[in-house]
């Protein structure tokens, strides 16, 4: 036989569906609110960037080695770039050595394998021959010219364009570059960028948010500061060309 619900009971029921159904209602704005908050972490990527980390990078196989997705192989390039940096900065070494030892290396094993490769086997195996195909190089000198030429043309560019705020900002930045380069050689320059580049990628992706926000607070400090200086000097430089006024 079914229970009998008293009053109370029937009382007790109301009120906890009535506590349940405000719950959920107060819950919505705090979902909401992680909602947004997701949202604006989004839209605040550094540069006002939409795509991910890993197709800025070119997507392909380079990116992957940027990023670390094949930890071996990206491993072996980091390691292979700090053995040269060592050879050539604490050791001493100098390329035409390195040259010379590596190819009597490869000679030595050639020779090695074609003279004792018919004793170990009855038919004695071919030798394999190292060959570097020539459109490798070319596409390399390709490369450097197409860049060499960009950086060419910006800096004749704002040399010619009139901008003098952009012309100061560009001459700025290349003398930090020779202060930079009187600390250190070129190779070791290099070397950096190239440990930069294979670090720097994968903790920004890892650290986004934090990064991002540090680096909106730090542009925002800078910009602060540039209004500043624009409002007290560079808007006092006049600007165009100077008529000059001939006098008989």
């Amino acid at each position: 036989m079914p229970e009998k619900i008293t009053p109370e009971d029937l009382l007790n029921n109301i009120v906890g569906t009535f506590a349940e159904s405000s719950s959920k209602q107060k819950s919505v704005p705090l979902f909401g609110e992680e909602t947004s908050k997701s949202v604006t972490s989004q839209l605040n990527r550094l540069f006002g960037r939409q795509k991910p980390v890993h197709h800025l990078l070119g997507g392909g196989k380079s990116a992957d080695v940027l990023l670390w997705r094949n930890k071996k192989i990206s491993a072996s390039v980091l390691t292979g770039a700090t053995a040269v940096w060592v050879l050539f900065e604490w050791l001493n070494y100098h390329f035409l050595t390195l040259v010379g030892f590596a190819l009597v290396l490869l000679m030595l094993a050639q020779f090695l394998w074609s003279n004792f490769s018919g004793i170990i086997s009855r038919s004695p195996s071919e030798v394999p021959r190292l060959v570097v195909p020539d459109q490798l190089f070319v596409n390399i000198a390709i490369s450097i010219g197409h860049e060499i030429n960009r950086a060419l043309e910006f800096i004749q560019d704002v040399a010619l364009g009139g901008n003098l705020k952009q012309f100061l900002m560009v001459v700025a930045s290349l003398w930090v570059a020779a202060v930079i380069g009187s600390w250190c050689n070129f190779l070791t320059v290099l070397y950096i960028g190239f440990v930069a580049a294979h670090t720097l990628p994968v903790l920004y992706e890892r650290y986004e948010d934090q990064v991002d926000n540090f680096a909106y607070q730090v542009l925002g400090q800078l910009q602060h500061n540039y209004r500043k200086l624009d409002t007290g000097v560079l808007s006092r430089i006049p600007k165009g060309k100077v008529n000059w006024k001939k006098h008989d």
